[in-house]
């Protein structure tokens, strides 16, 4: 009778109580904190920085209005007016020179050389436009504008040199050389060089398309500089390569052609897309 009273030493427990989380005697915090579920917030995070670059071109502006404190934008925008200027009186002087040289030798590479200068001259002037205006620093209708014209301008430069080398190559047209070509040919492909390093860290610091081209050009200029000379050097050692100096001509008139062609189909439907959110004029 007294062990059939007697309380059952090892009760079942009420479900209530029995914590399913608990594992070899410990059990997690009740209250967890919502950060430590990260599958309800990365999703969110991670879509946020995807669209962040498209949300600045909707509205219109450049990627540097989100890297540049407004005085370090400024401070760019005033150097890269002040490397146009530069630019503009140097290739100015070479073009001269370029031409004289290309009347004179009977060079279709120094008159490409001399029209890529003319160019650059061209190219610097919309980039002052570019960015005459303080306010629109950051404006991507302003700079898709730009680009704009640049690959009108770079269009029909390329015409006009593709035309003067094929002319060159049919008459049989052979160079002459002497010092005058050689320093011309050595000091503006030193001083293009120099003129592109300039003009492309400016462009990627201010996210800038119309820099870059106008660096692309110079870039163009002081290769077309040095291979005055290199078919030059050639000619003179061997005169039955007179074709080399055209051949060049013809090379750098369709780099800089496919070249425009590449900024008008990128930079026209932007400028359609960007027109309504121009508001710094």
């Amino acid at each position: 009778m007294t062990d059939a009273l007697a309380p059952d030493p090892s009760p079942i427990p009420h479900p209530t109580i029995v914590d399913p989380s608990a594992q070899n005697g410990q059990c997690d915090p009740p209250d967890q904190p919502l950060s430590s579920r990260p599958s309800q917030v990365d999703p969110f995070t991670m879509d946020q920085e995807m669209k962040i670059g498209d949300n600045v071109e909707d509205k219109g502006l450049l990627e540097s209005s989100m890297r540049l404190k407004p005085h370090e934008a400024q401070d760019y925008r005033k150097k890269a007016l002040w490397i146009s200027w530069v630019s503009i009186v140097v290739t100015l002087i070479l073009a001269v020179a370029a031409f004289t040289v290309s009347v004179m030798r009977h060079s279709a590479s120094a008159f490409g050389f001399a029209f890529d200068a003319t160019l650059d001259v061209l190219s610097s002037i919309i980039v002052l436009w570019r960015y005459s205006n303080a306010a629109a620093v950051h404006s991507a209708h302003r700079e898709y504008i730009a680009c704009v014209i640049l690959g009108v301008v770079f269009v029909l430069s390329s015409i006009t040199i593709l035309v003067k080398a094929t002319h060159d190559l049919v008459t049989k047209l052979q160079p002459e050389v002497d010092d005058f070509l050689y320093s011309v040919s050595i000091v503006s492909g030193i001083t293009c060089l120099i003129l592109c390093v300039f003009k492309f860290m400016l462009g990627r610091v201010l996210t800038s398309r119309a820099l870059i081209t106008d660096g692309f050009n110079s870039l163009v200029g002081g290769v077309m500089g040095f291979s005055i000379l290199i078919s030059a050097e050639v000619y003179k050692h061997n005169p039955q390569v007179w074709y080399l100096d055209g051949s060049i001509g013809l090379l750098i008139g369709f780099i800089i052609l496919a070249y425009g062609v590449k900024l008008l189909v990128d930079m026209v439907p932007r400028v359609r897309q960007t027109r309504n959110y121009e508001r710094f004029e």
